[in-house]
């Protein structure tokens, strides 16, 4: 036993001294041209080939790998493994399979073989100002030269479709938030929370023949890629949302998140210090997505392109209207695909006109007081009444007075919440409230007419002296 360690000691110590003449008598660039050619070498006689995926592309976050990330984590595919990555979101109610670092599977498909690695390392430092993730995370995909041909045209397109069935089963909707400062190291600018947010056009109180084109005009986006492609346009869409508060803007996102699938991004301008951190937020969304800025008329001043805010605020908000109109339709908005802006607003003759222009805002909803199908809508959703339910007088007069009361749904359905354990109540006394509201709105309609009457009259008078 001894002389076997012995001899081992003798070989170690003759590789140790032939591997430092080498590098002594043989330069570093014969070296390294010597390396890729062996490397060449073993590729072409080799009968694997190789494929990296990887989570960053440049800028951007990789679709691929994400979607290979969660067709390698679904039940059928992580059957025959004996390591996985568990992970359980905060707020979510199911547990997440991951395919764990460093770990290797064997997938079939069609016949063939496939094998996935997960490979992650430690980024270097120096890419780390980019605000990049500390870890380098890539998928490398190995399978034979003979089935190369079916992998590209086919298996990952499978790869694709799956993750998406997956998705849309699962349906687990994202809410993000912009949060931190984007430029620390390793910093992720969004963070998320499920988003289970119950709102949908079935319990949307808006008239139903706005929301049927609303509707249509989703799935005419949602279904649009060859359209966009065609005419040359990125498959983005822009909805503007303004009206009182309390007429339902917020439910109306939720509704087009929950109707599309989509994910949500809620950017909080005020957090955004210059125009190039709201172009890299931009860059860090994904597709099939809806980003939203609410109150936007209330978060920046939007009155001067290209200067700030104000210069009492200069170290503290940069963004201009300018960056802001690039941010919705500029070249850097077209990075990415199907995904749909969203701005609200209270006042929307606050807004610069370059804003509302089609390409930037396409569409302008308003949601406006409760009318009296949307109350129908209401009484639905509160007390479980159909139209049939109530009765012809009361609806009647509902018809009658909703209109001049000018009653935002969020006022209607405080009236009813406070009822629900007496239907009748809420019935009589949401009536008396609007009947209330509809005669004050009038007094008040009729005493304005009045002073403009005295007004217009008074310079007669002055005239007549």
């Amino acid at each position: 036993m001894k002389e076997i360690w012995t001899t081992i000691a003798s070989m170690m110590g003759v590789w140790a001294l032939c591997e430092s003449l080498l590098y002594t008598v043989i330069p570093g660039d014969l070296r390294s041209a010597s390396l890729r050619f062996f490397q060449r070498v073993f590729n072409y006689i080799s009968p694997y080939c190789y494929y990296d995926i990887m989570e960053i592309d440049g800028v951007n976050t990789n679709e691929l790998y994400g979607a290979v990330q969660l067709y390698l984590g679904s039940f059928s595919s992580i059957t025959d493994t004996t390591r996985l990555s568990l992970t359980r979101g905060l707020n979510s109610s199911s547990i997440t399979f991951g395919f764990s670092n460093n770990d290797r599977l064997i997938d079939f498909y069609k016949g063939a073989t496939v094998e996935w690695e997960h490979v992650v390392t430690e980024r270097p430092t120096y890419s780390r100002r980019r605000a990049l993730p500390q870890e380098k995370r890539v998928f490398t995909l190995r399978v034979r030269k003979k089935n190369k041909q079916l992998v590209l045209d086919s298996y990952l397109d499978f790869v694709m479709e799956r993750a998406n069935e997956i998705r849309r089963k699962n349906q687990d909707r994202l809410l993000y938030t912009n949060c931190g400062d984007p430029w620390d190291e390793g910093a992720h600018p969004w963070e998320s929370v499920s988003f289970k947010h119950p709102s949908t056009f079935d319990t949307l109180a808006m008239d139903p023949v706005k929301k049927g084109e609303i509707m249509e005009d989703l799935l005419d986006f949602a279904n649009g890629e060859s359209f966009y492609q065609k005419t040359g346009r990125p498959w983005k869409r822009g909805y503007l949302l303004y009206g009182p508060p309390g007429t339902g803007k917020s439910s109306m996102i939720a509704a087009m998140a929950n109707f599309l699938g989509y994910d949500v991004y809620d950017l909080e301008l005020t957090e955004v210090q210059t125009n190039i951190m709201l172009r890299r937020l931009l860059m860090k969304t994904t597709s099939k997505s809806i980003i939203v800025i609410e109150d936007i008329d209330c978060s920046i001043n939007l009155t001067d392109r290209n200067k700030s805010s104000s210069s009492s605020n200069r170290n503290e908000n940069k963004i201009t209207l300018s960056g802001l109109l690039n941010f919705a339709d500029g070249l850097w908005s077209c990075c990415g695909s199907e995904r749909i802006f969203v701005f609200t607003t209270n006042h929307i003759d606050k807004l610069d006109p370059a804003l509302l222009r089609s390409g930037r805002m396409d569409m302008h909803i308003h949601m406006s007081y409760c009318s009296f199908p949307s109350l129908k809508i209401l009484l639905k959703n509160y007390l479980g009444y159909e139209e049939c339910d109530v009765k012809k007088e009361a609806l009647e007069e509902f018809e009658a007075v909703v209109d001049a009361a000018a009653m935002t749904p969020a006022d209607i359905s405080e009236v009813l919440i406070k009822n629900l354990r007496d239907k009748n109540k809420a019935i009589d006394e949401l009536l008396d409230i609007l009947k209330i509201k509809g005669e004050k709105n009038r007094l008040k309609l009729s005493n304005v007419d009045q002073d403009e009457k005295r007004a217009l009259e008074s310079p007669q008078e002055c005239s007549d002296v």
